[in-house]
């Protein structure tokens, strides 16, 4: 299972790798156990290399870096309230907690909630405290607050209130639910996005011809280009690493001629192929065409195959989660209606979590519904009533059911004469509430599978009875 999410993967390292290194510490500060930090040297990863040095480097989050933006004003050492920036792996949340600690000279203090207790957050505190008392502000960067405890959260309140410390606290889960309140209350909450196909095109480019990064060491052409900004999935550390690999393969191959990165180098360095899908082209729509039929048909283990090539592709999973649901109510309806249930929460998954790990209630949803009792009979009832209405079919609205909140109204006959339905010992009892033209039309007509075996037996009583049949 670890491998599922990338457990095993170099590129799903915390956020750690990315730190800058600090100035060494006066002799006579406390010492504090922090979060190790990588080294920017030539050795180091290529993604840590190529961590941003200033705001001009920074791709993607446009929505928060934009002139007069909160974060854009930290960054740039005129903002000073604590943050927490909240979004999924390798979209900046250390680069931006590392960038906010340059301005106007802050220093930069990095725990991991990992590792980090109560002792060590109450001693970046004092050491804080000191600095301060010289004109020094400290920020204390946080990764993964969200595994912190109540009270480990708690022990920052006071610090953050008073400013003894500039909180970024960086997290993969919502916020909402994972930090207390009172901390809440005292930072700025900032969404992250994954960053897109540009961005992550612009990345690599960048780490290929920087010295920082290959200095043009390697070219690659554009199906390897293409495939790495699919494999990234919005996470710049994840394209980096797979550019890092693929850049070795190709200067070890290449026996001192000119190495070029292809499709194949890629695929051998990363053991993942590529998968032939353009989320705007036709194998987009061949897919989800053959996925939606899949569901439809019953067929749980195709449908697993063409949710699984989407997933590997790259595809925007809120647009499977959208697929899903239409599907709950278009293919399963009332036949299964806790379908459309299942399908409403992987949607809420795939929005608050995120992937990869929305992909497994992506999966719930699938099997759910690819092996749920099937009924069209929700979109035929709505198509027919639809048909009727286009067609002129929409006489008055009968007298008693129109609406009688207003002075005047039963001067104009409405309202009078209805009658309360749960005022009956059955909450059903005669009265018309079709216009005219459409009394005894039947639009739902249930199938004898799943839930509407027992609709198909208990719908005609009711219309009997409505219509006074009986």
């Amino acid at each position: 299972m670890s491998d599922l999410f990338g457990a095993n993967d170099p590129s799903a390292e915390p956020d750690a790798l990315f730190e800058a290194p600090r100035e060494p510490e006066p002799e006579d500060e406390p010492q504090v156990r922090r979060q190790p930090v990588a080294a920017g040297g030539a050795n180091a990863p290529l993604a840590a290399r190529m961590r941003p040095a200033s705001l001009d480097e920074v791709v993607g989050q446009q929505h928060l870096l934009e002139p007069g933006a909160p974060l854009r004003r930290l960054v740039e050492g005129s903002g000073a309230a604590s943050v927490v920036l909240y979004g999924p792996p390798g979209t900046g949340k250390t680069t931006l907690a590392s960038l906010i600690s340059g301005a106007t000279g802050r220093r930069f203090e990095a725990l991991s909630a990992l590792s980090a207790g109560v002792k060590d957050v109450r001693a970046v505190i004092d050491l804080a405290r000191r600095r301060l008392t010289h004109g020094e502000q400290t920020v204390l960067f946080i990764d993964e607050v969200h595994r912190f405890s109540k009270t480990q959260q708690d022990a920052l309140l006071a610090a953050v209130e008073n400013r003894i410390v500039l909180l970024v606290a960086a997290t993969t889960e919502n916020p909402s639910f994972s930090v207390v309140a009172p901390l809440l209350s005292r930072s700025l909450v900032l969404q992250l996005q994954p960053l897109g196909p540009d961005d992550i095109r612009a990345l690599l480019e960048r780490a290929r011809t920087d010295a920082r990064g290959l200095a043009g060491a390697v070219e690659i052409d554009d199906d390897a280009l293409d495939h790495l900004v699919r494999l990234a999935g919005g996470d710049a550390r994840r394209a980096l690493t797979a550019l890092e690999a693929s850049a070795d393969t190709a200067l070890a191959v290449s026996g001192g001629d000119a190495a070029v990165i292809d499709l194949a180098t890629v695929e051998s360095s990363i053991d993942e192929a590529a998968v032939r899908y353009d989320r705007d082209g036709d194998q987009h729509f061949d897919v989800a065409s053959a996925f939606i039929k899949s569901l439809r048909g019953s067929d749980v283990d195709a449908a697993l195959h063409y949710l699984a090539r989407m997933i590997v592709a790259g595809e925007d999973p809120r647009f499977i989660a959208r697929r899903l649901m239409i599907q709950a109510s278009e293919e399963v309806g009332m036949a299964d209606p806790t379908a459309l249930q299942t399908a409403v929460a992987a949607a809420q998954v795939v929005q608050q979590v995120g992937m990869p790990e929305a992909q497994l209630a992506l999966a719930q949803a699938t099997i759910h519904i690819a092996t749920a009792p099937k009924s069209g009979s929700v979109t035929a009832a709505l198509g027919a009533a639809i048909a009727d209405v286009r067609a002129g079919k929409a006489g008055p609205v009968p007298a008693h059911l129109r609406d009688g909140h207003y002075q005047g109204a039963q001067k104009l006959g409405n309202a009078i004469g209805y009658k309360f339905p749960h005022a009956h010992p059955d909450s059903v009892l005669a009265q018309q509430y079709a216009p005219d033209e459409l009394v005894g039309v039947d639009y739902y007509e249930p199938t004898g599978r799943g839930v509407e075996r027992e609709l198909s037996a208990r719908l005609p009583k009711l219309r009997r009875i409505v219509r006074g049949e009986r």
